[in-house]
Parts: structure tokens; C-alpha cells; sequence
């Protein structure tokens, strides 16, 4: 990858829209059809994560995010959140930025999956901080089987496309949109 596609990656993640929800009905939609897609296969990818989605109080999804850096990085993505039974409860969105060795540009799905129902209502309240510290699962056959809630949240990574070198610190910020309200 280039660093003119490097920094075009970079700027349009750092002007990525305000609002955590798409602002038109057919981007809800479209969004709507790449979370379900995402959902299939992270199953596909893992079937142990069946029972994250099963027993979890609430899960985000955040169906393509954007990562690019050279020595500074960031990524961003939007997705959707639900509570235990697949309702949805609204939109997120992730920014993330990183400092350090870092060159390179991939896109990643991510799933957050909320232990109990406060771990849920904290995500859903405000922003929301994942630390530099807090460690996101690659999704591999059997990973979930092995991996655990740790500050009532399991975090798991699934590998779209790109490439990128990256060892950097950095968190991701996230911020919770209710869904709007249907009218009868």
C-alpha cells in the first residue's frame, strides 16, 4: 500500500460521518444487511460464538471497520447494537486512534458481546471507552471456546482484507445512538 493510500485511508476515517446512525433509510438498510452478513459469519468462522449470541445480555456489531496508519493510525466503523433475543436497540460507532509502529491499511469486523444487562445499559448511556489494555479475540475455530468476558465484555476481531504491520497502543471510543421510535 501506498502512503498516498495510507493517508487518503486516514483522512476519510478522520472526516467519517458525526452520527453514529446512518443518516438515510437505505444506509440503515444497507448496514442492516452487512450486520446480519457479519453475524453469519462470524458463526461460520467460529460456531462456538453461537452461544456469546445466545447467552449474552446484548451484543454490538460493527460489520466493516476501516484501519489505516503510518505511525499514526486510526480506524473507524458504524454498527448496530442489540439486546438478548436480537432487538435491536440502535446504532454505534468506533474511533480508534494508535501511536507507534504502524504502517498499513485493512478492513476488520468486530463484536463486542455484553455479559449482563449493566455492562449493556454502560455501553448504551454515552460514550463508551474500550482501554488500550482490553484484548480482542481473532476469530478462529474454537477461539470462543477458549476466550472469556473480561470486564463483563468478550471482544472478537474477524479479518476482512488488507494489510497492515502494527504494533501500536492505542483505544477505541465508541458512541451509542437509540434507535429511533416507529410511529403507528
Amino acid at each position: 500500500m501506498t502512503i498516498q493510500r495510507c493517508i487518503c485511508l486516514l483522512t476519510a476515517i478522520v472526516l467519517a460521518g458525526c452520527s453514529a446512525s446512518p443518516p438515510q433509510a437505505g444506509q440503515r438498510e444497507m448496514l442492516l444487511a452487512d450486520v446480519q452478513e457479519a453475524i453469519a459469519d462470524f458463526k461460520r468462522a467460529d460456531p462456538t460464538l453461537r452461544s456469546y449470541f445466545e447467552r449474552s445480555a446484548g451484543y454490538a456489531v460493527l460489520p466493516k471497520v476501516a484501519k489505516g496508519a503510518f505511525l499514526l493510525g486510526g480506524a473507524y466503523g458504524r454498527g448496530m447494537v442489540f439486546e438478548k433475543g436480537g432487538r435491536f436497540l440502535g446504532y454505534c460507532d468506533m474511533k480508534q486512534a494508535t501511536l507507534g509502529f504502524s504502517f498499513g491499511g485493512e478492513y476488520f469486523r468486530e463484536v463486542i458481546f455484553f455479559r449482563y444487562p449493566q455492562d449493556l445499559r454502560i455501553f448504551t448511556e454515552g460514550n463508551f471507552t474500550l482501554s488500550a489494555q482490553a484484548t480482542a479475540t481473532a476469530v478462529s475455530v474454537g477461539a470462543a471456546a477458549k476466550a472469556d468476558y473480561q470486564d463483563g465484555m468478550a471482544v472478537f476481531v474477524l479479518a476482512d482484507t488488507g494489510l497492515m504491520v502494527d504494533v501500536s497502543i492505542g483505544g477505541q471510543r465508541f458512541e451509542f445512538e437509540s434507535a429511533p421510535r416507529l410511529m403507528n
